[in-house]
């Protein structure tokens, strides 16, 4: 008998890709999650390269690789150097806008700082040396004096950040000079967001000062990122005023 010898299959000529190939960028994105976060492009060494905010994940990366995209003077030269994407998920749009700044100030990706109009990044600025520190929008930072989270890439969505954020910490966002022992505030008329339960009024000496700086602390919690800390707090507190009959307090806390 003949001994047989298995022949080799024909070549193709055509590589076919490893089953663990990354997939491209364009395809990976199909499979983003359609909540919000923050999305990292990359070069083809790894390198972040910039760093965007979504409402929904999917449809805003996605949207870089599209026609328009690569013939849009603000993303023309970004595009072509996509070579892979990856998405951190965040609870809400606030947590991505947050999210994003402080992986814009970290990392510094090259066209984070490319894509930017003539104006300078605008912060969230909060006074740290007065009795009822501020909270306010900045395009001019103090040197001293002030906590800063940012840059931001959108003074818009700050904006409405700010607004969000003081219906729930109820901060004041005024320039007034307010120093607790300084018994006239007690006769000066707050303005329409203490009506609105907006915030504490300060300046009508509603709040102390020790109760409005564990508001702006709690704010700062939030601002850092410490949320499961700041949920923590909120809820021993909670039960503490349960326990001591203080059922409105305990009520607004919980809101």
């Amino acid at each position: 008998d003949t001994e047989s010898v298995d022949q080799p299959e024909e070549n193709s000529g055509t590589e076919q890709p490893s089953a663990d190939a990354p997939s491209p960028p364009h395809e990976k994105v199909r499979e983003f999650p359609t909540t919000p976060g923050v999305y990292l492009m990359k070069d083809e060494l790894g390198r972040v390269i910039y760093v965007g905010k979504a409402v929904n994940l999917r449809s805003r990366a996605g949207s870089y690789f599209t026609e328009a995209a690569a013939q849009d003077r603000r993303t023309a030269d970004l595009v072509p150097e996509i070579s892979d994407i990856d998405f951190l998920s965040t609870d809400s749009e606030v947590d991505a806008l947050l999210l994003e700044a402080r992986l814009i100030k970290d990392i510094q990706p090259k066209f984070n700082t490319e894509l930017k109009d003539d104006k300078t990044f605008p912060y969230l600025q909060i006074t740290t040396h007065e009795d009822f520190p501020r909270v306010e929008f900045t395009r001019t930072p103090m040197s001293k004096g002030a906590k800063l989270y940012g840059p931001f890439t959108s003074a818009k969505k700050l904006r409405g950040t700010i607004t969000v954020l003081q219906k729930i910490f109820r901060f004041r966002n005024c320039t007034l000079d307010i120093e607790a022992d300084d018994e006239k505030w007690q006769w000066f008329r707050p303005c329409l967001l203490a009506s609105i339960n907006q915030c504490t009024a300060p300046c009508n000496l509603r709040s102390s000062r020790e109760d409005y700086r564990r508001d702006v602390r709690r704010l700062r919690l939030f601002l850092d990122g410490k949320k499961d800390r700041l949920l923590k707090e909120l809820h021993s507190e909670m039960l503490d005023a349960s326990k001591e009959r203080k059922f409105e307090r305990a009520a607004r806390i919980r809101d």
